[in-house]
C-alpha cells in the first residue's frame, strides 16, 4: 500500500476556491433559467388568486392531516382536497413557477454532472440526498 503525504497532493488555496465559487454563483444567477425562476417566484408571491388557492388547499390538507395519515379520510373529503389541489395547480402563476423551477433544477443537475466529470469526483453522490 502506497502512503500519500500532504506534499503529494495538489492543494488549492482557499482564496482561489472562494473566487471560483463566487464566479459560479454569479454565472448561475445571470443564467436565463435562474432569472426566469426568480421572476416566476415573484409573480407567484404577488398573485392573490394563486395565494388564495394555495391557502385553501393547505388549510384543507392540514385539517385532514390526521385522517390522511391513517388513510381514514372519506371519499368526499378526498375529492374536495383533490379539487382544491387541482385549482391551485391550474393557476397560471403556479404553472409558470413549477415549470421555471423544473428548468432550473435541470440546469443545476446538468452543471453538477458536468463538474463531477471535469473534476473526476461525483460530489453530488458524496453530498447525499440534500444536494441539488
Amino acid at each position: 500500500m502506497t502512503s500519500i503525504s500532504i506534499s503529494d497532493l495538489e492543494v488549492t488555496p482557499p482564496s482561489v476556491i472562494k473566487q471560483a465559487a463566487h464566479d459560479f454563483a454569479k454565472a448561475l444567477a445571470e443564467s436565463p433559467a435562474f432569472q426566469r425562476f426568480e421572476a416566476a417566484s415573484a409573480r407567484l408571491r404577488e398573485d392573490s388568486e394563486a395565494q388564495q388557492a394555495m391557502q385553501l388547499y393547505q388549510e384543507k390538507q392540514q385539517s385532514l392531516q390526521a385522517v390522511l395519515l391513517l388513510d381514514a379520510v372519506s371519499e368526499e373529503e378526498r375529492a374536495e382536497l383533490e379539487r382544491l389541489r387541482k385549482v391551485f395547480l391550474d393557476e397560471p402563476a403556479v404553472i409558470d413557477y413549477l415549470e421555471a423551477e423544473a428548468n432550473l433544477r435541470t440546469l443545476c443537475q446538468k452543471t453538477a454532472a458536468d463538474l463531477s466529470q471535469m473534476i473526476e469526483f461525483d460530489f453530488v453522490a458524496a453530498c447525499g440526498t440534500g444536494c441539488c
